[in-house]
């Protein structure tokens, strides 16, 4: 079984995502908040913080989870 975990964090223009799998660092993501994580976006180069203006959004089982809460969050 693999267990994979990701850390989001969203401002107004971006969001990042700090990934696990099975327990070890994925790496790190950042994408447009219009946009959708997907596995190759993640890179172990890149650093896992996000700005101090970011907001801590929660921590998600997948990256499906991950993308339904960032859909869920859009301005309408």
């Amino acid at each position: 079984m693999n267990s994979m975990g990701f850390y989001l964090w969203v401002d107004e223009q971006f969001a990042w995502a700090q990934g696990t799998y099975e327990y070890r660092p994925m790496g790190a993501a950042v994408i447009s908040c219009t946009d959708l994580f997907r596995r190759r976006d993640f890179s172990a180069r890149r650093p896992p913080r996000a700005p101090r203006t970011a907001q801590y959004a929660g921590q998600f089982a997948s990256l499906g989870h991950l993308n339904q809460h960032l859909k869920g969050t859009r301005k309408r």
